[in-house]
């Protein structure tokens, strides 16, 4: 009995290195993963945080454009804007992406200080080493990129480094109980214990693709046209993004509370979806959307999950365009004299 157990365990471990290895050439040979992990060839920038933590910023298209600044969301890295860079630099938009604290080439942060505020801060070091005297940008984040664009606004003066602002897949508050991972039961735990087993986990992922973490990533952080290839993409950041950077996160993201502070995004907002993201559902951003004092419109994307950047970057990018023309359109515009 003991070798039928040992025979049946050595069988089960050769045909997953099999499939691991069948996974991994499919990857390597799919065209649309060769081209998201190809080098975006920015100029790289580093900015200092007020806290004194070292961001990597890096520049993408010509240096005398109308700017866009993307921020990425929670586990990610630059990398992620890869194909709304490549298609806003054809429309000869510059643009500025960064990591995160704590995530990519950035620094961990200064005292492990991962507050929705610090990286608010980030937002306004970002804007002042990257555009020069009297410019303005439009600034653009996805999920805790867009919560840092939120807790900027609550301690900065908007409309003095932008023109305008996009919100991607993102919430203000009440994460836990607003997703839909596990359905009604997410609303009975108790929110230190949801906090814990979720966003708050500190436990350390595979350090290679599999067939089944990708499945599990699928389910949920994507609609349900993601590619492989956009799936594997996101889970190399995934794995990349050190536990407890990514547990720290997550705890400040689940204690957030910034509604309020979408009232002092004072610039012609857009707000962005995805119909199935069952991280920030939706009704996250009609809510958002209900409160900024200046909408710049609410488009929900169907079939499209949490990482919409990967997922419909044609359109993201359209509609960043729209504000980059609108922004300038209002600069050129004459004062009415009524």
């Amino acid at each position: 009995m003991a070798w039928t157990t040992a025979a049946l365990g050595a069988a089960g471990a050769i045909a997953g290195v099999a499939i691991q290895r069948r996974h991994a050439h499919r990857l390597i040979h799919d065209p649309e993963y060769l081209r998201l992990i190809a080098p975006l060839g920015g100029r790289p920038v580093t900015v200092v945080s007020a806290d004194g933590t070292r961001l990597h910023a890096e520049v993408y298209g010509p240096r005398d454009g109308p700017t866009v600044v993307l921020a990425h969301g929670w586990t990610e890295q630059l990398s992620l804007w890869g194909p709304v860079i490549r298609r806003l630099g054809a429309r000869g938009v510059r643009v500025v992406a960064y990591d995160l604290r704590g995530h990519g080439a950035s620094d961990p942060a200064a005292g492990h200080d991962y507050a929705l505020r610090r990286f608010g801060e980030d937002v306004e070091a970002v804007l002042a080493a990257c555009m020069g005297e009297g410019e303005r940008a439009v600034v653009v984040g996805h999920s805790l990129g867009a919560m840092s664009i939120a807790a900027w606004a609550e301690h900065h003066d908007v409309g003095e480094r932008a023109c305008a602002a996009a919100l991607v897949n993102t919430g203000l508050g009440d994460l836990i109980k607003g997703h839909q991972l596990f359905g009604e039961l997410a609303k009975r735990l108790d929110s230190p214990l949801a906090t814990r087993l979720t966003m708050g986990s500190r436990a350390r992922l595979p350090p290679f693709s599999s067939p089944v973490q990708t499945a599990v990533i699928r389910y949920v952080v994507f609609g349900p046209t993601a590619t492989i290839a956009q799936v594997a993409f996101y889970e190399r950041m995934l794995i990349a993004c050190p536990p407890d950077v990514r547990a720290a996160c997550g705890v400040a993201m689940s204690e957030m509370n910034l509604w309020h502070a979408a009232t002092r995004l004072t610039v012609p907002t857009l707000v962005l979806a995805g119909a199935d993201d069952r991280l920030t559902p939706a009704a996250h951003a009609r809510r958002i959307a209900e409160t900024l004092p200046d909408p710049a419109g609410l488009i929900e994307l169907p079939e499209t999950g949490h990482m919409l950047p990967l997922e419909r970057p044609d359109e993201l990018s359209a509609a960043l365009a729209g504000l980059v023309a609108d922004s300038a359109l209002a600069r050129t515009e004459p004062l009415s004299n009524t």
